[in-house]
Formats: C-alpha cells, sequence, structure tokens
C-alpha cells in the first residue's frame, strides 16, 4: 500500500485522537502532514512531538505563540486562523483529510479539501447540515472521495451494493435504517426530564465522546443530524430514512433492500472501527478495537423512537422537509442551546424549545449561496441567544 499523507482538522478532539491512534498502529501507511485544534494546546503540542507534522494550525494567534514556543526545536511551522485550516485542508503533498473540527467552524476548511479533489474522512456532521447540496456538489465536480466516519453511516456506506452513486430505488434499496442508543434518558419518566443535569445529559451508556456530542445523543438531535446527512450522502429522500432505537449499539446502521434483505455492519462501539476502514479503504487494518462476542452479549433489541422524549428528532425532520436554509437553522440553534444547557442557562428542555422557537421565526430563509447560509447560521444564533437570554435559568 502506497504511504498516504493525513490532514488531521481537529486532532485534539475524540475523534482526532482516536484517529492519531490507528495512524501510530501503522506507520507503514501513514504520514502526518498536518495536524490542527483549538483549545487543547498541550495535547495538540504532545501530538506534534509524536507524529512530526510539517505544519500545526490552531484558530487564535495567542494560542499559535504559545504553541511555537511548546515546540521550540521542532521543524513544524505554526500557522493561525481560518485561512490556515483552508490551507492545511488543500496541501497538495496531502491524500486524506480527516475533517473532524465539531460545529460550523469545520465546514469551509472540508469544502476546501472537497475542492481540492482530496479523499474526504468527513466526521464532521455540520458540513452536509449546513451545505449539504454545495458540498457534495463539490465533491462531484471536483472529483473528491467522500468517506463517512460516523459509526452509522460508515455503517450504511459498508452494506451499501459496490459502485452506488445515489438514489436508492436505482440499487434495489428500499430503507435505510439509522440506529441509535437512545442515550441514557430513554427509559427515564418524561416527567423528570426537566430536572436533567448537564452532568447526567453527557455520560453516555455506550460511547465516549465530547461533551456537545454526548448532549446531543441524549436529545437525539445527533441522530436528527444524521438523517440530514444521510439525505445528502446517500441522495435519500426523508422517507426512506428511518431510525431505530438499538440501545447496545453493536448494529451501527442497516440497509434494507427490495428483496426483504437486510444488511447491516456490527462491531463493538469504538469509534476505531469506522475511522480505520476509512483511512485505509478499500484494505482493512487493525484498529485496537476489541472482538465482538455475541455469545456474551446475548441479545440484541429494538423500539420506535418516542417523539415525545425526543422532539428534537421531529424537529429535525421539519427542517429537512422545510428545505431552504432550515437546517442551516437548526444546526446553529443547536449549538447555541446546547452550550447554553452545558452551562445552566437554560434547562435541558430548554434545548428543544429554542430550536422549535428559533425554527419558526426564520422559516423562509434563502439557501442559493454558501452566503446565504452563513447568514442564516449567524441570524439563527442572534435569534436563539436571545431566546436563551429570556427563558428560565436551569436549576440542574
Amino acid at each position: 500500500m502506497t504511504v498516504r499523507n493525513l490532514t488531521v482538522l481537529g486532532a485534539t478532539g475524540t475523534i482526532g485522537v482516536n484517529t492519531l491512534d490507528v495512524v501510530a498502529r501503522h506507520p507503514e501507511m501513514f504520514r502526518v502532514v498536518a495536524l490542527t485544534g483549538q483549545n487543547q494546546i498541550d495535547r495538540l503540542a504532545q501530538q506534534c512531538r509524536q507524529f512530526r507534522p510539517r505544519y500545526a494550525v490552531v484558530l487564535d494567534r495567542d494560542k499559535a505563540k504559545v504553541l511555537e514556543t511548546l515546540l521550540s526545536g521542532l521543524d513544524t511551522e505554526v500557522l493561525a486562523g481560518g485561512d490556515a485550516l483552508e490551507f492545511v485542508a488543500a496541501l497538495p503533498e496531502v491524500d486524506s483529510v480527516m475533517a473532524a473540527i465539531v460545529g460550523a467552524a469545520g465546514l469551509r476548511p472540508a469544502l476546501a479539501a472537497a475542492r481540492a479533489g482530496k479523499r474526504v474522512l468527513l466526521a464532521n456532521k455540520e458540513t452536509l447540515v449546513m451545505a449539504g447540496r454545495f458540498f457534495m456538489d463539490a465533491v462531484r465536480v471536483h472529483g473528491a472521495t467522500l468517506l463517512p466516519i460516523d459509526s452509522e453511516h460508515n455503517a450504511v456506506f459498508q452494506s451499501l451494493p459496490a459502485g452506488y452513486a445515489g438514489k436508492p430505488e436505482t440499487h434495489g434499496v428500499r430503507r435505510i435504517l439509522l440506529t441509535a442508543s437512545g442515550g441514557p434518558f430513554r427509559t427515564r419518566a418524561l416527567d423528570t426530564l426537566q430536572d436533567i443535569s448537564p452532568e447526567e445529559a453527557v455520560a453516555h451508556p455506550n460511547w465516549v465522546m465530547g461533551k456537545k456530542i454526548s448532549v446531543d445523543s441524549a436529545t437525539m438531535m445527533n441522530k436528527g443530524l444524521e438523517v440530514i446527512e444521510a439525505r445528502w450522502l446517500f441522495d435519500a429522500r426523508p422517507e426512506q430514512i428511518e431510525v431505530v432505537i438499538h440501545p447496545q449499539s453493536i448494529i451501527h446502521s442497516m440497509v434494507e433492500y427490495l428483496d426483504g434483505s437486510v444488511l447491516a455492519q456490527l462491531s463493538n462501539p469504538d469509534m476505531r472501527t469506522p475511522i480505520a476502514h476509512s483511512l485505509a479503504y478499500p484494505e482493512r487494518v487493525e484498529a485496537g478495537v476489541n472482538w465482538l462476542d455475541l455469545a456474551k452479549i446475548g441479545m440484541l433489541t429494538f423500539e420506535a423512537p418516542d417523539l415525545r422524549r425526543f422532539p428534537c428528532l421531529g424537529l429535525a425532520y421539519q427542517a429537512l422537509a422545510a428545505g431552504g436554509a432550515a437546517t442551516a437553522v437548526l444546526n446553529a440553534a443547536n449549538e447555541e442551546a446546547v452550550a447554553a444547557f452545558l452551562e445552566r442557562r437554560i434547562p435541558y428542555l430548554g434545548i428543544a424549545a429554542t430550536l422549535e422557537h428559533t425554527l419558526h421565526r426564520l422559516a423562509g430563509m434563502p439557501a442559493d449561496t454558501l452566503d446565504d447560509l452563513m447568514a442564516a447560521d449567524m441570524a439563527a444564533r442572534i435569534v436563539a441567544r436571545e431566546l436563551i437570554a429570556a427563558a428560565p435559568v436551569s436549576r440542574a
């Protein structure tokens, strides 16, 4: 296998750390050219000392100076700013770009990688949620290769027929079934949801994730965002994408065919599995993941999601049906609401309320250009912040 040169956008987050864990297991296969981070400067410095990238990027110029000091004597050039993120995503010598920056900040560098014709390993949900049509157009026009990192979308990718090129029905596909763990509140009494604390919400029963993604899992907004992603990744209509709760998180998603067959991808809940699959694709490499022991697991169960418990999932379907900039509005409002919840500025149920009211206030915003989408993102943040400021303060 030819050595693949790699940029990791968001190297200090959960996906970035797991990516570098897989890379370290196969030094003969991968070479790190650039690493980027935002706040965890000490961790980024340690990663640079281990992998010796040509470039290290942070957004803040003061933090860049701190990183330069920490990397004194190391042949790594430190860059700062959003333009630098796009620069390392499009480097001529880079083959693959792990796009793992959380939030709307990850959109432009992921788009830069696609426009440069890279092999894009997409872990950033917001790229497709905010700008799915623009991103997929860039992949197609510039000959980029797109490999999904989310465990659910990676499972669908593995379960689709070889050469799948969109339009499920033309490939004999009836439905895409995205599985969800149901998070930590799947069986909690509905009348106690208002009392949920940030500490409870980030304690996911199966996965180790960052705080924001853990809260999204608790509200099932993460699954709503994944439905929107799947619409673009697999060129599927909303009614062809269904969500099913699977508490064990062993089946990561399924594809149902017109002949009644259902194909699924199973593995232990460890992000190194989809990361290793995408890094080495079409080959398979060892990822450091424990082998799946089905006899020990004993039982796999499934249930339909209750939209009274998970209203954010229903709002995601509504935004997808509304079209225009609605999904960008939804995503921006969610980022603001989750941050406010984690800071105890709104209660847990205030997340869904903020999203619903923001969508209502900004219905019909255009999405004809990328600038339109960025304007919708900013407008949604302004409205969400107003709603949060007026909301009751969380007591949890």
